[in-house]
């Protein structure tokens, strides 16, 4: 279950694991031998001590014949019996801290096991998330639902989520804004890929159904998805010309995967459930490679009963999904999770510049920093960007500037101070101004070069 993007403390948790099951089966053996020489000691008795008991206890002597009758003795279970309950308790214990990636690291446990020890953390916790998986898992094991699914936008975030509902069996129909790309007031998908012209054929060769227009696409399917780039193009998918809105039927679910500001979401739904149709909000967090392995996670916000709809496609494109409640509080909290990724991502670029003019190694820096209680695949990932000089997009710099802007202002709107964040946007600012908004967010470092 280890792919090459973990991390190094998963990998050496995995490591603690297996240490911990190997010394377990040697005391286990060490223990099992011990039995074997009691027993065989106890079977060393004077031959007139046996031959007494012979006596009394002869092929058809009731007392021998009560004892192979008697069901087995209460008490202490047998050892297979004890270790498959303290793999029961490991189990549900690293669902909780650990996910449920190694959950699937007990190859004995069953998919229907996993399924009941995630219920029952569910109960336990009072959390109303959806639990998934690792695609190649779980995943694997859902049954999709019979609902078509539709989906606008297929930037690099947007076409690993299509391809993933694709493999899981859903029924999908794709629009992307190519045509409209180059016109004024064109729709730009969340993460727009200069390659994603070619996406609609790729994905209907793969299955897909071809929607010429959102209003189509919406109407010929139950549930429909949109990731988009910002709040501008939101409102024009929903309410430009032959946008959603004019496709919304009483009972058709429109899910905005989009991160925007909770005013604009909270406007969205209002026209949509003001037609009939239902609402929920569902930004993801993640990047294209999580996309495309359908690791990401999931914050909903608005009808419960769409995001129960929504749950093999969840778990088709996810790890894991929190329902928020109301409208507008999955949009918040994005907007937080992405102001405290971009401005880590700013202190990372920092502190690599000043070990440079310091003259001290950045690789060493990030030697250490790996080896701290810092240490994540974000940091690795991103201090290796700096290092190879590499920034092809994983994230563009332009939309993780976008988030820390909203931010700073769901800030303000509560009177709420944000000035780290503020500090970061200007660093960010200074490196579109150096033509790298297209370029990966680590691609900031280059604001503090120039």
């Amino acid at each position: 279950m280890i792919k090459a993007n973990k991390g190094k403390r998963f990998q050496q948790a995995v490591d603690a694991v297996e240490e911990f099951l190997k010394k377990l089966k040697a005391k286990q053996e060490q223990n099992s031998g011990d039995d074997k020489g009691k027993k065989e000691g106890k079977s060393k008795k004077p031959a007139g001590e046996r031959k007494r008991k012979s006596s009394v206890s002869g092929p058809g002597s009731p007392t021998k014949k009560s004892r192979d009758q008697s069901p087995r003795k209460r008490g202490r279970p047998p050892k297979e019996d004890k270790e498959d309950s303290a793999g029961d308790s490991w189990l549900l214990h690293r669902h909780r801290t650990l996910g449920s990636e190694m959950v699937l690291k007990k190859p004995s446990v069953t998919y229907q096991a996993i399924s009941k020890r995630l219920k029952v953390s569910e109960e336990d916790t009072g959390s109303t998330s959806i639990q998934a998986a690792d695609s190649t898992a779980i995943n694997g094991n859902i049954t999709p639902t019979d609902k078509k699914i539709g989906f606008l936008g297929l930037g690099l975030m947007g076409s690993g989520i299509v391809s993933n509902l694709l493999k899981m069996g859903h029924t999908v129909t794709v629009w992307n804004r190519t045509a409209e790309k180059n016109a004024a007031g064109g729709i730009h998908s969340e993460v727009c890929d200069p390659e994603e012209d070619g996406q609609c054929d790729l994905f209907i060769q793969e299955g897909a159904h071809l929607g010429r227009t959102p209003a189509e696409v919406v109407s010929t399917c139950d549930i429909t998805f949109a990731c988009v780039a910002d709040p501008t193009a939101a409102k024009d998918l929903v309410l430009g010309p032959s946008g959603v809105l004019q496709g919304i039927r009483p009972g058709k679910c429109y899910v905005d995967m989009s991160t925007v500001d909770p005013e604009t979401v909270m406007e969205l739904a209002q026209v949509i459930v003001s037609r009939g149709g239902r609402f929920l909000e569902a930004p993801v967090a993640g990047n294209q490679q999580l996309s495309n392995d359908g690791m990401l996670m999931i914050l909903a916000a608005g009808d419960h009963g769409v995001y129960e709809d929504c749950s093999s496609c969840f778990q088709a494109m996810g790890r894991t999904s929190f329902f928020l409640g109301e409208v507008g509080n999955a949009a918040r909290m994005m907007l937080i999770i992405n102001m405290v990724q971009g401005s880590f991502m700013a202190t990372i670029a920092e502190g690599m510049t000043l070990a440079q003019v310091t003259g001290q190694s950045q690789q060493t820096l990030l030697d250490i920093l790996i080896q701290s209680q810092l240490s994540s695949v974000f940091l690795d990932q991103k201090c290796q960007n700096i290092l190879q000089g590499n920034f092809k997009p994983d994230f563009y710099l332009k939309y993780i500037q976008k988030d820390l802007r909203l931010a700073i202002a769901l800030g303000d709107s509560v009177n709420h101070p944000t000035p780290m964040a503020a500090a970061a946007n200007e660093v960010y600012k200074r490196a579109k101004a150096l033509d790298q908004s297209d370029n990966d967010m680590s691609a900031v470092y280059r604001a503090y070069i120039h």
